[in-house]
């Protein structure tokens, strides 16, 4: 008899995409703040591509893998990298920092954020009325 599971993989999945895009705000407000700081390098949260291989894994059989603490699900391991954006410093004083490109990044970042949050809370909403008996 196969497990009943009450949340399923969308609710993690949704639940790492919101963690993942909060730190990826986190990350651009610092480099925005840094705007004007000489030399300063901007970063980027990179986890796309993780997120992404993480999914592919099937929820069956063989997602969980060990390393660090114990077994983990393939989703749970993905955190993302820091990297050093692109040098693009045409200022003397060597700051990489694209004002406009960050602001553009972070309204993108909170527009997918924000997305992330509305399809959890509908999903939960489904769950609610579904143990509510529809009512």
């Amino acid at each position: 008899m196969s497990e009943m599971m009450i949340f399923d993989r969308t609710i993690a999945v949704l639940g790492k995409a919101l963690d993942l895009r909060h730190r990826q705000q986190t990350v651009l407000a610092s480099n925005i703040a840094n705007a004007e700081t000489p030399g300063y390098k901007p970063q980027r949260l990179e986890f796309e591509a993780d997120l992404r291989q993480a999914l592919q894994t099937p929820a069956g059989a063989g997602h969980r893998v060990t390393g660090g603490s114990g077994p983990r699900t393939a989703l749970a391991r993905v955190e993302g990298r820091l990297r050093e954006a692109p040098d693009r410093a045409v200022r003397a004083d060597e700051n990489g920092v694209d004002l406009d490109r960050e602001l553009i990044a972070q309204a993108e970042n909170q527009l997918l954020y924000e997305a992330a949050a509305q399809m959890l809370n509908k999903k939960l909403g489904l769950l609610k009325y579904v143990s509510q008996d529809g009512r």
